[in-house]
This record gives C-alpha cells, sequence and structure tokens, in this order.
C-alpha cells in the first residue's frame, strides 16, 4: 500500500519548485545610485535626477547595458541569434564556452549569464523609473510648475521603451510600476497585456513630449521626443500579430488588419496604426540624406535622417561602441592606430542577399562590410605579419574556421560607422553617434504595413532604393525583408524582423533547425534560472506550471509502482 509518509516527502520535493524565497535584484532600492532628499526639492534638481539620470541607461560602457554599443546585450541577443552575422570560433579565439556558438545555434539556455544581466539591466532601468515617476509625483502634489507634466510623460514614455525591448526578448514578463514592487507583483503577466500597456504609456505620453529632434545636439540630445514615440509606436503596430500573441508556440496567430487601436480619435487596424505613426514622423521633416554614409560618420549629428541615437563624445560621456572593435582583423585594426579582436562576421545568408560576387551586388554591401583586400586611410593595402595583403574571404565563413587557412581571414567585416581613427579606449570610445532608429526604417515600416494590408508600398520602398542607387523592385513581403536586410545591416533589428516574417526559426547555413523549433519556442529568450530561483512566482516559458504539475502527477505514479512492488 502507498504510505502518507511518501506521499508528504513526495509533496514536499515537488512544491520546492513553486515555494522558493522571492527576495531578488527586483527588490533592490533603486534610490542607491541617487542623492537623498535634497535631490528632490527644486524643480532642477528633480530633472536631473529624475529624468535626466535615466538617460544613463540608454547608453554603456559595461557589458549587458545600454540598448546598443556593449557586449553581451540586448544587441548581440538580437543579431547573433539570425542569420545576419555569426562569431566563428577562431582556434583559441571566440569560443568563450562555446557561448557566441550557442547563440547562432539557439542554443543558449536558462543559465546564461548574458541573458541573464540584460534581463537585469532592463527591469533595473525599468524600476528607476518608477522610482522616478513616485518623487516627480511627490513634488507635484506641493508644486504646479508646469513642466511636471512633461517630466512624467518623458519618463513614461522612458519606462514604456524598456517595456518594448524586455517583451520583445522574453514575452511574458512582470509589470511593475512601483519601485518597490515585491511578492505577487512580479507575477508574469501576458504578452498582449504588456504591449497595451506599453501602447497606452506611449500615447498618452505623446502630447506632453518635445517635437524637437533629439538626434542634434542642445537641450534634447539623446531625449526621448515626440518623433522617438511615435517611431516606437510605429514598431509596436507593426509587429502588433507577434507581440498579441500570448501563446507564441500553438501554431495560431492573431490576423493584424483584425487587430483595433484608437489612434487620434479613429479605430485602426494594426497595419493602418503603423502607418499613421509612419506619417507622423515623415511630417516633423525627417528625409532621407543624400550620402548613405553620413549617418554613421565621425560627426552625425546633423543627420536629417536619424531620430534617436545614443551620443557619444571623446570627453563628455563614457558610452562606449565595441562592433567595430570586435570585427576588424589585429593587423586592420593597427594600421588605423586603433585595437581590433577579429571577430564578427557576415553569414553566407547575408552575402546571398546582397548579391555579393554578382554583377548585380547591392551598393551597400560596400557601405556595410568590409571584404576582400582592405586599405588604410591612405589607400595603402593592409599587410599581415607575413608581408602579404590582408584579404578578407567572405564566402570562407563558418561556425568554426579553426586550422583552416582562412582562420585569421575568413568572413566580411563590419564597415557601417566611418572609422574615427582618433578614438580612444582602442576604438571603442568614439564621436559617431550610435544610431537606434533613422527615417529609412520608417518608410520601410510604411511600405509593409501598406503590403500586409492589401495595398501598394512600392513608392516607399524604392525611396530607400533609389537613394544608394539600387534598382526598381516590387513591394512585396520577400522583397521587403531583403531590404531590411541590406538598409539595416548591424542595426540590430534583425531578430526582430525575421520573427515577425516567421523566418526566425528556419535552418541557416550551419544551423540545423532545433527539435520541436517550428512551434517558435526559440523566438523568445528563457526567464533566466536564478531569477527563477530568486521569484518562486516567475516561470521560464509558459506552460512551466502544467510542466511540474505533470511532473508531480508522475512521481506519485513512480512511488506508487514501488510501492505495489515492495508490498505484493
Amino acid at each position: 500500500m502507498f504510505s502518507h509518509e511518501k506521499i508528504y516527502i513526495l509533496f514536499l520535493t515537488c512544491t520546492s519548485f513553486f515555494s522558493i524565497s522571492c527576495s531578488s535584484f527586483l527588490e533592490e532600492d533603486p534610490r542607491d545610485g541617487l542623492l537623498g532628499d535634497n535631490a528632490y526639492s527644486t524643480l532642477p534638481a528633480l530633472y536631473q535626477n529624475c529624468v535626466a539620470s535615466l538617460y544613463n541607461c540608454v547608453g554603456s560602457y559595461k557589458d549587458s547595458e545600454g540598448l546598443q554599443g556593449t557586449g553581451r546585450g540586448i544587441y548581440d541577443l538580437n543579431t547573433f541569434t539570425t542569420d545576419e552575422a555569426i562569431m566563428p570560433t577562431r582556434g583559441g579565439d571566440w569560443y568563450d564556452g562555446g557561448f557566441w556558438q550557442g547563440l547562432y545555434l539557439h542554443q543558449w539556455g536558462v543559465n546564461s549569464d548574458a541573458i541573464l544581466n540584460t534581463w537585469e539591466y532592463l527591469f533595473q532601468s525599468i524600476k528607476l523609473c518608477n522610482y522616478s515617476l513616485e518623487q516627480i509625483e511627490h513634488f507635484s502634489a506641493t508644486h504646479t510648475d508646469k513642466e511636471l507634466p512633461a517630466y512624467k510623460a518623458e519618463v513614461r514614455a522612458l519606462r514604456a521603451m524598456f517595456y518594448y525591448y524586455a517583451m520583445d526578448l522574453f514575452g511574458r514578463i512582470p509589470l511593475l510600476v512601483t519601485s518597490d514592487a515585491a511578492g505577487a507583483e512580479m507575477k508574469q503577466i501576458e504578452r498582449d497585456k504588456i504591449f497595451t500597456f506599453i501602447v497606452n504609456e506611449l500615447q498618452e505620453a505623446v502630447p506632453f513630449l518635445s517635437e524637437e529632434k533629439s538626434n542634434i545636439p542642445g537641450e534634447y540630445y539623446g531625449r526621448m521626443t515626440k518623433p522617438v514615440a511615435y517611431f516606437l509606436l510605429a514598431k509596436l503596430m507593426l509587429n502588433a500579430e507577434v507581440y498579441m500573441d500570448s501563446d507564441w508556440t500553438d501554431g495560431v496567430f492573431p490576423d493584424g488588419r483584425k487587430i483595433f487601436f484608437t489612434v487620434n480619435g479613429e479605430n485602426l487596424n494594426a497595419w493602418k496604426a503603423a502607418q499613421y505613426y509612419c506619417t507622423q514622423i515623415s511630417q516633423m521633416g525627417y528625409q532621407l540624406e543624400k550620402d548613405y554614409s553620413s549617418n554613421f560618420a565621425i560627426f552625425n549629428e546633423s543627420s536629417q535622417e536619424n531620430i534617436f541615437v545614443i551620443p557619444m563624445s571623446k570627453t563628455l560621456y563614457t558610452n562606449q561602441m565595441q562592433y567595430l572593435f570586435r570585427s576588424r582583423h589585429y593587423n586592420h585594426a593597427k594600421a588605423y592606430g586603433l585595437g581590433g579582436e577579429n571577430g564578427s562576421s557576415a553569414t553566407l545568408e547575408v552575402l546571398q542577399t546582397f548579391g555579393y560576387g554578382t554583377e548585380k551586388v547591392d551598393p551597400r554591401f560596400d557601405y556595410c562590410y568590409f571584404a576582400d583586400e582592405v586599405y588604410d586611410l591612405q589607400g595603402n593595402p593592409i599587410l599581415l605579419d607575413d608581408g602579404t595583403p590582408l584579404v578578407y574571404y567572405p564566402e570562407a565563413i563558418a561556425l568554426d574556421v579553426s586550422n583552416s587557412v582562412y582562420e585569421q581571414t575568413a568572413g566580411a567585416r563590419m564597415k557601417k560607422y566611418e572609422v574615427d581613427n582618433t578614438a580612444l579606449k582602442d576604438g571603442k570610445l568614439m564621436d559617431n553617434d550610435i544610431v537606434l532608429f533613422r527615417y529609412a526604417d520608417v518608410l520601410l515600416m510604411m511600405s509593409e504595413a501598406k503590403v500586409r494590408n492589401n495595398e501598394d508600398g512600392t513608392g516607399e520602398l524604392n525611396e530607400v532604393r533609389a537613394r544608394v542607387g539600387a534598382s526598381y523592385r516590387e513591394a512585396t513581403l520577400e522583397n521587403l525583408l531583403d531590404e531590411r536586410q541590406m538598409e539595416l545591416a548591424w542595426e540590430g533589428w534583425r531578430r526582430q524582423d525575421l520573427i515577425r516574417f516567421r523566418q526566425f526559426t528556419r535552418p541557416y547555413s550551419f544551423r540545423p533547425q532545433l527539435p520541436g523549433e517550428e512551434n517558435g519556442y526559440t523566438t523568445v529568450f528563457p526567464i533566466p534560472e536564478k531569477v527563477i530561483v530568486m521569484n518562486g512566482v516567475l516561470n521560464k516559458i509558459r506552460g512551466i506550471d502544467k510542466l511540474f504539475y505533470w511532473i508531480f502527477l508522475l512521481g506519485i505514479f513512480v512511488v506508487l509502482c514501488i510501492d505495489y512492488k515492495l508490498f505484493t
């Protein structure tokens, strides 16, 4: 017979999965990095410590922090998990315990420090925003300064942006609206609810935001302004089918034509809403730069195309940009007087999309990639240590090029940002602002939204192509996905694009499809194991409660069988 004692022991074992302490980094006091109460006693102090200070979270020099520029964070999770870029193992270089191969193969697991640190960065940023909002509300109770609604709107919009990135990466996440959230407040919310919250926050903030351009030095340089918020709203609408799908593994997807939003008093479907926000940006004076490369020049603050950037300066800011540094061969970097790590390269899929090696290679390939023989800033061939010219071999790329004759030279390398040969920290501290959002993307979003709504998006697509002298193309979904690859190469959008086009889980060169991956389970990253352990109310993936339930029942069955065998 089955003993009550065994049932009790089994119950304690199984329920330990659910009853772990809820203490975690989410309960840390975000005020630790701020000043005392004096920091909020005057309007200038309130602005400095509750609004301006939050922009320290947008850029960074630390791994896994900032929206772009650093390593092992949002950018790498959105880039090296796709068919856009690969970090090949080169002998003793770049294996890093299998981290980079794991990203490319979609084998990141639940114990990735990079995923954990990215999660912590995003939620700590959210909690800092929450604390700022609380201080603004406290100040508003005794002050009537006309600036306060704008301060509050700016912080709400910033928080919405951090939530946007967290939702995009992790799917079902906690919705925290106070700085001391704990316990039940940390429980995951369905993805569609998080999505709706973000949309509402941005829509309510927009009327109070400045219309100034955020990429131009001045009072609003690098800040959340109306066009930045419009860009985020356009992205949200364009990805509404993904974000409104709280069960992304069931093979059933919402239809954007049947997802409706109230926009400026009108009831618009997702594709019409995306068009609306793209139009708002167009009406604010943004346009394509005549020279594609000027958006990424050393001094790119005058760009008429860039919408939102991470300000960079060798003397004013600590933000850094590692991408060029990581990609260049050591001798290539040395020829510029900078550092290099001989790493990231374009994939074979990229070469095919650009038409590399054909007579119809897209003009943007040369803007975005170093390939074949390379030269220093004076036009002289760069030499290897043996005196032969440095030649990159794009088609020799593989997941592991160790012991190959192309071990050091396989792959086309990142070229998108102009070389700042006066950069500090081996080239990571440069003057080129890091481009997050730009108008070319707005035109491509407009084109795609029209096509998905059975309208003609050819005009917007070919406006982008004409700027670089590329040939005319019809606006189809297939052509638009390729166009986004070519126009936005190395800009951190590829994962999101592939997921929206239902292409993320397909096999790539050197990457077989994982068992069962066609159901989409790798389209979000798992909540890290350490976070699960510290917050027992969180689950790694959707359906984990059912999993433990069945484990529990299986355990009972096993014990029953053992008992039956012992006592019969």
